[in-house]
């Protein structure tokens, strides 16, 4: 199973509504799933009042990342990545 071991990235962009900004939800992507998530962009409202936006870089295996996303996606978390009808992000 050659998909179990092989490493992938997977760029997505997120929102991160005000009312998650207390809890850990980028962290749990490392902790919880094994990824390596590098932030290569963020906006962040002046002392945390409105929603974040992050662009993150998803590293590890797909099995990995697809229970990650799996695991925003039941956060009710907005997600977007190369594959989004627009196609700009």
């Amino acid at each position: 199973m050659p998909n179990d071991i092989a490493l992938t990235h997977k760029r997505i962009r997120l929102r991160i509504p005000k009312d998650y900004h207390s809890q850990p939800v980028i962290s749990r992507l490392v902790s919880d799933y094994g990824l390596t998530v590098n932030i290569t962009a963020a906006v962040l409202g002046a002392n945390a009042v409105g929603d974040g936006w992050f662009d993150l870089d998803l590293q590890g295996t797909i099995g990995q990342i697809d229970r990650a996303l799996g695991y925003l996606h039941d956060l009710d978390l907005q997600i977007w990545d190369n594959n989004s009808e627009t196609g700009i992000w």
